[in-house]
Order: structure tokens, then sequence, then C-alpha cells
């Protein structure tokens, strides 16, 4: 993932491509119906005619005008009781990856007061994660109030047991063959061809979210930006979905450098190189799209770019798809809206930002991923379908893919330490409008909205926290090295703002899935597993290919896969499986966490992981099965090496981790909890985040389901006082950014 050095399009070499919706041109009807591709093997797109659009809306308008007095009666018989409230509005304030330390030791500094004033009037706390204490494992637990192997999120990758190559962990695309196929096969419309195979999206997060339970009761919920909402929920109520929505490419997030540098050197993820062609001051190139499904060999759709350089006035001027847009280097241009020819009617829009990198004896121009554009998606980002649409009425065009801050940009030194941040305060401006626009329309029910700028800004930043850390060396008198401290008190900032909008009746937590810490040392556990014995290499192989490709599987017993875990060459699982299940299994379990738990880093003089974790026995549900057989504990300072992530084997066990991402969370979970504060006091000294779930159903006056793991923070006879919303308001200091 982009979020952690990994993209969906580096997982598999050669994208698969998944056809969807074909152009259904029917010529006797003469009627335009939708057309879509789904390209990418992690989440895909899909190509949408105006015309088709426009009809099926009109067709779903009258047809909801119709039948909807029967609607009406079938609903109110088949209505459930109505559960009695005990407060009128219940808003989740996530703020992804706030750490307690820094929160506490920048509150006694007098520099985070709504914090200090919030706890005052109710209540903060440290907040227990979950194991892993990764983002998609801990909102989905957040979600639904369960630990992972009854969730099935267990890390950002699975893998795929026949091929042992990695798989998105959240969510499937499977192609399936149209009705009709074989008549669409013979057809043509001149050079275009109609696409015979649709694409289906599932989300592989199991058990239901509290927001679909609340709905079933009629209880509304806004759900904005929560991490594995791809494709999004449907239930009564809005969503806009985040991490895990693709770019336009299919990928987490793949950005591009157009520059004349000549150079065979590859990005090591996260972003290609295009050379540009032309000279005296005028270059030219194309911005590629997905695949063209409609025309044969689905050559990528392509649009034009000019840059024409004016180095006397020290601007350059990028012409793209009838736009002239004038930039001065590092200037980050706002958003530019990018449409994509097709076919006839049929165009594929989405929306990036650009920048000119340099423009003096070389040029070169960044342009970031493709996000979906919001007014027109090609792909399901929101429900309602239209909703997506709604939000960019409302605050104006905004990032949708799910990793959106270019953390690779800056890793591969394409982009600075400013150009960063301005990217990420925008996307969070862009969250504040949608956040604040739910609110001020939300009468009763639920609102969540997570902003993510903490995590990215720590993981980019750290190195500037922490005298010594291999990222920051040089780097003492950097312009942003405070960036991490400003971002804590922009977060006072925001929750100022949103005291400032509390109403009697209403109840505000403030969430973290989790802390932060230093990751100065990567650990490549494959490493550690070939110099032990337990993985083997093919004959020949070096083991410096990627993705585990050079490993001999009949004589291996254990891998690394993912962020967080290992997982056992199991037999009758594992297609090539030599371990078998029951006491050799449970044996060689025992004996990896043996040997691995307070493994030292001799280099260092540390302890590099802290405990290996038996899945079997930190979890128990119907998923366990999908979950890694031993999960990592590391050490603060230490986290899966940037090898080890992508599958090389041989290289050093330890190493020191030189790049901007140099804060992590992917560690002993116990070292990493996030925080907690609420306008009430609970009723609890030890909370966790599963416990958010069954609290907002009992806040309802609904039971939560027998199988939830978390327990509602709030004892029957809490009493909530309806004033409490307003004083918190008034309470509320200085609330500017």
């Amino acid at each position: 993932m982009a979020e952690h050095g990994i993209t969906v399009q580096a997982l598999f070499p050669g994208r698969a491509i998944a056809r969807a919706w074909p152009l259904a041109i029917a010529l006797a009807a003469c009627l335009a119906a939708p057309a879509a591709a789904y390209i990418g093997p992690g989440a895909g797109f899909a190509m949408a005619t105006s015309i088709g659009v426009v009809f099926f809306t009109v067709i779903i308008a009258i047809v909801a005008v119709l039948t909807w007095p029967f609607r009406m009666v079938w609903r109110w018989i088949r209505r459930p009781s109505k559960p009695r409230a005990r407060v009128r509005r219940l808003i989740f304030l996530g703020l992804d990856g706030q750490d307690p330390r820094l929160t506490e030791k920048w509150m006694a500094d007098g520099k985070l007061p709504n914090f200090e004033k919030l706890a005052e009037l109710g209540c903060y706390h440290r907040l227990h994660s979950t194991y892993p204490s990764i983002s998609p494992v801990a909102w989905s637990s957040f979600a639904t109030g369960v630990q992972p192997a009854k969730h099935n999120i267990f890390d950002f990758l699975s893998r795929d047991r026949r091929s042992y190559l990695p798989l998105i962990s959240s969510t499937s695309i499977e192609t399936v063959e149209r009705r009709g196929a074989t008549l669409l096969k013979k057809l043509r419309l001149g050079r275009y061809r109609f696409p015979t195979e649709k694409a289906q999206i599932r989300l592989l997060r199991k058990a239901k979210p509290y927001w679909t339970i609340l709905g079933e009761h009629y209880i509304w919920s806004t759900v904005l930006r929560v991490p594995i909402t791809f494709p999004p929920d449907r239930f009564y109520g809005a969503q806009l979905g985040a991490m895990s929505i693709p770019d336009l490419l299919g990928t987490q997030g793949t950005f591009v450098l157009f520059t004349t540098r000549e150079t065979d050197a590859e990005f090591k993820e996260g972003g290609t190189r295009v050379a540009l062609a032309g000279g005296e001051g005028r270059y030219e190139t194309t911005i590629q799209g997905p695949e063209n499904a409609f025309l044969e060999g689905e050559p990528p759709l392509e649009l034009p770019l000019t840059i024409t350089v004016d180095r006397q006035a020290g601007v350059a001027t990028v012409e793209l798809d009838g736009e002239a847009i004038t930039l001065r280097p590092g200037e980050l241009s706002d958003w530019v809206s990018l449409e994509f020819p097709a076919a006839p009617t049929v165009k594929v829009s989405a929306l990036a930002r650009l920048q000119i990198t340099e423009m003096d004896e070389h040029v070169s121009l960044y342009l970031t991923p493709l996000n979906i554009a919001p007014e027109n998606p090609a792909m399901p980002i929101s429900h309602p379908g239209y909703y997506a649409n709604y939000l960019a009425k409302k605050v104006g065009p905004y990032a949708t893919l799910g990793l959106a801050e270019d953390t690779w940009a800056l890793n591969e030194d394409v982009t600075d330490d400013a150009t960063f941040l301005k990217q990420s305060y925008d996307i969070d401006r862009e969250r504040e409008g949608m956040f604040f626009a739910a609110l001020d329309r939300l009468q009763k029910g639920s609102l969540v909205c997570v902003f993510d700028g903490t995590d990215r800004i720590q993981h980019m930043f750290w190195r500037y926290l922490e005298d010594g850390h291999p990222a920051g060396h040089g780097k003492e008198d950097a312009e942003h090295k405070n960036a991490i401290e400003e971002l804590y008190q922009h977060n006072d900032a925001l929750l100022g703002r949103t005291m400032k909008k509390l109403r009697k009746g209403d109840l505000l937590f403030v969430v973290s899935d989790h802390g932060f810490t230093s990751f100065r040392r990567g650990v490549n556990i494959n490493a550690w597993l070939l110099a032990n014995g337990y993985l083997h290499l093919k004959d020949g192989a070096e083991g410096s290919s990627e993705w585990l490709t050079d490993v001999d599987w009949s004589r291996t017993r254990a891998y690394s896969l993912g962020l967080a875990g290992m997982y056992l060459n199991l037999e009758g699982r594992e297609s090539q499986g030599i371990v078998k299940p029951g006491a050799e299994a449970q044996a060689l379990r025992d004996e990896l966490v043996a040997k691995l738990s307070g493994l030292v880093d001799d280099e260092a003089g540390e302890i590099g992981i802290t405990e290996l974790f038996d899945t079997a026995k930190l979890y128990e549900g119907p998923y366990l099965d999908n979950a890694p057989d031993l999960l990592f504990g590391f050490n603060s300072g230490y986290r899966t090496s940037w090898d080890c992530a992508t599958g090389v084997v041989t290289g050093p066990v330890f190493e020191d981790n030189a790049k901007a991402w140099s804060g992590d969370h992917c560690v002993d979970p116990r070292q990493v909890p996030g925080v907690m504060f609420c306008n009430y006091p609970i009723d609890d000294d030890d909370p966790a985040l599963m416990d958010m779930a069954p609290t907002a159903l009992e806040l309802f006056g609904i039971e939560p389901p027998a199988h939830m793991d978390g327990k509602p923070l709030f004892g029957s006879q809490t009493e909530f006082d309806p004033q409490r919303g307003s004083a918190t308001a008034s309470a509320a200091i200085g609330a500017t950014s």
C-alpha cells in the first residue's frame, strides 16, 4: 500500500484486467446504457457514459416516485419499534495515529488547550489498539466491535494460497461473463468492440459495522472516510469510502515524474518515470490512463500534455486537456480535471495535481496519482452513489484515493517536505468541509469522520522529532522540523471548532486507532528464516527478486508476507505446503515464538522483537484460518524492512531506515495505544477501540449483539445531561488553526 510502501500494481506483475458494464448501445432501441471496464488487480475502475447515467437516473427517479406510497407503507409495517436513545447526536472525530505520549506532553505544556478542556469536562484515556496495530485492522474493529478473527482483516495484505503472491486484504475483484456475451463478441461499432465481462467488487471485511445495525432501527449515520469502506456499505445513511479506494490505474497510488533527465533507475515503489521529448523550451508527452477495453488490444487511454518553459519569466505553462496551467517551480497546482476519451459518449474522469520540480538545465514535472473524480466517479466510492458528487458540490473537488497523501513521492525525493505538507493540509481542509457540512445537517443519529493527516505527517516527519534518527542525519536545521508539534496544535484547533458546533444532547468522542513511534531499523524476517533454515531458495537463486519468487517451497516451512506477520507453509492449505497440521504445526509455532521473542539487534545493542504472538492463542473467530499464523511485536524503533515488505529474501536481518518514512506503528500494540477523549466521563478505566461500536449501539437504546468483543463504556445507570453538549460548546477555546 502507499501507506506502507506497497502499491497494488507492484503486487501483481502484469495487471489482471476485468471488464464490466458493456457499452450496451441497443442499436434497435437507439439507447445508450452504462459502459464500464474494471481494470487493476486491487480495485479497478468503471467507465460510464454520460448518456447512460442520465437515462438510468431518470428511469430510477420515475420508478421511485411511482412506488413511493407503497414503499412507505411497507416500511411502516416492517419498521421495528423505535429504541429509546440516550443521546441525540453521537459524533466520532477520528484522528488516525494521534499518539498519547505526544498528546499528554503538549497538553502539559499548555499547547493543546481544547484537548485539555475536553478532558476536564469529560475524560481522557489511553485506548487499546488491535493486534496488529495497523489502520485497516484497527478501524475495522472500531466499526464492528470485534477482534480481527471475526471481521477478517489482519493486514493491508493477505496471500494467495496457490501462488504465494500478495493480495489486497479488504477487497475482492472477480469477473463474470455477461449474459449475451457470445452475441456481444460478434458486434462491432466501427473500430470499437463490446466488453463481454463485468466485474464484481466485494468488501472482505466481515461482521456488521455499528452504522448498519443503527440503520436497521432507522437511526441515521453519516460515515466519512473510515478505512475499509470500499466498496461502500449499504445502510440507512450516507458514506464516503476511504482506504483501499484505488487510483484510476487500479493501484493504491502511482505518481508520475516526466523528466528530461536520462536514467535507467526505477523508483522502488509508488511511481513511474517518463522521458520528456522535445527541447528549446517546449516538451511533449502523454498521460497514460487505464486500458481501454473498447479497443482491440486494450491500449491505454491517453491525454496529450505539453510543457512550455519561459526561463526568463521563471514560469512554465502546462497544456492539458484543453486547459493551460501556469506554474512556478515548486508550486503545486490546484486540482485539475482530466477526461480520457474511451469511446463515443464515453469519457473517464480523473483529478490530479501538477508541480514543476525543476526547469534549469533539465525540466521535470510531477503528476500526482490520478484520483477518481467525485463529480463523476468511475466506480462506487460512496453510498448512495450520488453522495460523492453531492460532497463535491458542497466543498469543491477533493481527493478520493484511499491513501491520498503522496508518501512515496517524498520517499523517492521527487517532492519535498513543503509539498507533502501542503498536500496533507489541503486534504485535511477538504475533509473538514465535509465533516462540518454533515454535522450541520445532522439532526439526530451518528456521525463519524476520520482525518488522516496525523498518521501521514508522523510517518514522514518523525525523523525531525528524534535526535540521531538515520533519516534525519544532516537535516537538524530543516525548515519543517516542528511539523508534528504544529500538526497537533492544528488538531487542537479542529477540536475547538468541533466543540463550538455541539448542541444539547450531543456526545462527542475523539479517538485514534493507534499511537506512533520511531522507525529507525528495518527487520527482514525472511532473511532470518533463510539464515536459520526455515526458508530455502531454489538452486542457483540469489533471493534478491521481489515477492518471494526465489523461494523453494518444497523445503520452506515458514515465510513472512505483509507488514505484520508470518505464515507456516501448511500442508493442505498452501498449494505446496509441507508442514503437517496439528502437533507438527504447533511445535513449529512454539519454536519460532521462543527463538524470535526477544530477538537482539547486535549492531544496535537493542531488542528488535519484544514478542512473537501465536494468533491461535490470540484470536477466536470464524476467520482465524485467514490470519497470519504468527504476529510480530516489534520493539519501538523497529519495523518490517522495506525489502522484506516487498518479498526480497536476502540481505541483512537488521538495517538502518534512512527514508523519509521514519515513524510507524506496526510494532507491539502495547507500545502504541491510541487516545480517547469524551465530553462525558466513561465508566471504564481501560477502554479499547473495539468498545466504540457497542457503545454507539447502547447509546441509541440497542442491545449490542452477543458476538461483539467490545463492551459499552457507559453503565445503564449513567445519567446523560441534555445540556452537556451545549456546555462543551461554550468551553471551546481559540478555535483557530
